[in-house]
């Protein structure tokens, strides 16, 4: 059963689920030149790697009957989620593509790249894949549980937490991990 705070805040919720991730996508296409934020990919790779923890210490809060604590760190959680998600998308538009595998940054991946990191290159993609994926997906899940928490529906607040939190902590960790493995061929 829907809180009046949850039917409010539906419409809201689902127009951030659709224009996030249309925004996100149509801003791959803009180039903006003139700035240099090539130090941005630590900075949200951190982000990332903070609101994992944080996603942990708001559990451990709420599994001790802290729910202001509880509540708090979400809001930390969905802040730095923001905050990635800023300097993600200013990183890209002002930035050209690192492609991985490319050693000497000349921006073609020769064949003694393309031999020297095969292997990696697929759990690379496999990883980047999913986690794209996942966090277009995550985008609902953390809104709508969000909502169903500040709104008082406790019960499908948990059930949308069961759900909403191991695909959140996926991926924050798999954001820091393929920070960790592009990182070596930034220019």
């Amino acid at each position: 059963m829907q809180t009046d705070l949850e039917k409010k805040y539906r419409p809201l919720v689902i127009i951030a689920s659709i224009v996030i991730p249309l925004i996100v996508a149509a801003l791959f296409t803009v180039k903006i030149d003139g700035y240099d934020l090539t130090f941005l990919p630590p900075v949200y790779a951190s982000l990332n790697g903070m609101t994992a923890i944080i996603l942990i210490l708001a559990v451990v809060a709420i599994k001790r009957g802290n729910r202001k604590l509880h509540e708090r760190l979400i809001k930390l959680a969905v802040l730095c989620s923001l905050l990635f998600l800023i300097g993600y998308i200013s990183y890209h538009i002002t930035t050209k593509h690192t492609l991985y595998g490319d050693l000497n940054h000349n921006g073609l991946l020769e064949e003694t790249e393309l031999q020297q990191f095969s292997s990696t290159r697929l759990i690379y993609f496999m990883l980047l894949v999913s986690h794209i994926i996942l966090s277009i997906a995550i985008i609902p899940l953390v809104l709508i549980t969000y909502v169903k928490g500040i709104a008082g529906n406790f019960e499908s607040h948990r059930k949308w937490g069961k759900r909403t939190y191991p695909l959140w902590i996926y991926v924050a960790i798999s954001g820091v991990t393929v920070y960790l493995m592009i990182s070596p061929f930034y220019k």
